[in-house]
């Protein structure tokens, strides 16, 4: 798995503590190594992390080495990104994305 300055990976494990109990809206990057747009992905949520570090955290979840929150959440194809707030998922997006689109996408969760 490729990781990306300023996006840090989390686990079965430890996701209740580093997502559901973070301070900040997290994005959550459910991925897999064998996923091109998962790959495609990486840098643009990297730039993302590097500019709304104060607004927002981003981790990434491996689906095969993790996949009891997966199933949790009902993510069924990679790569979906999951915006928690307040430990709640408030928004689902599908596919990779340009940042610019990104960005406008999560403009209301950001807000």
């Amino acid at each position: 798995m490729v990781q990306v300055e300023g996006v840090a990976a989390v686990t079965d494990a430890d996701f209740d503590t580093e997502v559901l109990g973070a301070g900040l809206p997290v994005l959550v990057k459910f991925t897999a190594d064998w996923c091109g747009p998962c790959r495609q992905l990486a840098p643009v949520l990297g730039a993302v992390a590097a500019e709304e570090t104060d607004r927002l955290k981003i981790v990434t979840l491996d689906v095969d080495r993790n996949p009891g929150t997966a199933l949790r959440y009902g993510v069924l194809s990679t790569p979906t990104l999951m915006v928690f707030r307040a430990g709640e998922p408030v928004k689902s997006l599908v596919g990779a994305r340009p940042k610019r689109r990104l960005l406008q996408e999560l403009e209301d969760v950001l807000g």
